[in-house]
């Protein structure tokens, strides 16, 4: 990519698209084309068609998708399932059609099996079982992969997937019914702190173990891997730590300034045991994240105080 280049971001009002989009004018890119889903439905070939014919983006990023945590997934299995890859093969057949020079796929973590050896490396795609939880979303992203690698195999794409560990920053989704662990526990501390609750239950039994990964890390990850990675494996970016639910929530306690008592609720899903990314392969590139947690979630939190409590 140059200055001068014209560079599509699908789901750009998302937490992950609306971060690209940050980083990229950061570094001076201003041919940036979005489009509000009231403008583009993305589960719409025909329009998506017509989008790239009439705007002829050079790069893409590929964010949008339907996303939610545990209850969300439980709840919309078919709409998680349906709705992502008719965005994945709509978008990727159109930036095929139309030339795109290339095109990054944003994946998932929940792509690798349920009991995958930790710290999960690339390979270890489709060895295993999925996590139940959210299988449909997971083979949705699974699915998507595969078309990026098989349009490179078969066309000579230069579409490559990229796989994120857990996600938190600015316009993270805080609603109870869709969000996912540490936005969920930012406003469940919060209120919990505003009505002078004595107790926060969270979900499951806290030993679990989860990797996050600021977003603004990642929009900064995808530039990099955008500018520098050309190749049919998808790549993950991570910290390379990870930490109990447990301890989680009880730095999100610290950060909000909740006094009260945590309580775990074992009758509700833990899901996977441990996600752990092995991000070798990227460190190896030059690449590292730089955000430390506690940072971010001071961040995040600032961020809801300021733009989020207001809407809900």
């Amino acid at each position: 990519m140059n200055r001068e280049s014209r560079i599509y971001v699908a789901g750009h009002r998302g937490m992950v698209g609306s971060a690209i989009v940050r980083r990229l004018r950061e570094e001076g890119f201003e041919r940036i084309v979005t489009r509000a889903r009231t403008g583009l439905d993305l589960t719409d070939a025909r329009a998506v068609d017509a989008f790239f014919a009439e705007e002829r983006p050079e790069y893409v990023f590929l964010a949008a998708a339907k996303v939610g945590g545990i209850l969300a997934n439980a709840t919309c299995p078919a709409g998680f399932i349906r709705e992502n890859l008719a965005i994945e093969l709509n978008v990727i057949e159109a930036a095929h059609r139309h030339g795109v020079k290339k095109l990054l796929f944003l994946g998932s973590s929940c792509i690798y099996p349920r009991h995958a050896p930790q710290p999960i490396k690339e390979e270890y795609l489709l060895t295993g079982a999925l996590e139940p939880t959210n299988q449909p979303y997971a083979i949705a992203k699974i699915a998507g992969i595969e078309l990026c690698r098989s349009y490179r195999r078969q066309y000579g794409a230069d579409f490559i997937s990229v796989m994120p560990t857990n996600l938190y920053g600015p316009n993270d989704d805080f609603d109870p019914r869709t969000s996912h662990v540490l936005p969920a526990l930012i406003r469940r501390f919060h209120e919990a702190k505003e009505r002078g609750d004595e107790a926060v239950v969270v979900w499951g039994s806290g030993r679990p173990r989860r990797e996050f990964l600021h977003v603004d890390d990642l929009a900064d990850a995808c530039v990099f891997l955008m500018e520098r990675y050309s190749a049919e494996e998808p790549i993950n970016v991570g910290v390379g730590k990870d930490m109990s639910i447990a301890s989680l929530a009880e730095l999100v306690r610290e950060v909000v300034g909740y006094e009260g008592e945590i309580r775990f609720d074992p009758s509700k899903p833990d899901g996977t045991p441990r996600k752990l990314l092995d991000v070798g392969r990227l460190h190896s590139m030059g690449w590292r994240a730089r955000i430390p947690l506690r940072e971010g979630i001071e961040r995040t939190y600032r961020w809801y105080l300021e733009d989020a409590v207001p809407a809900l």
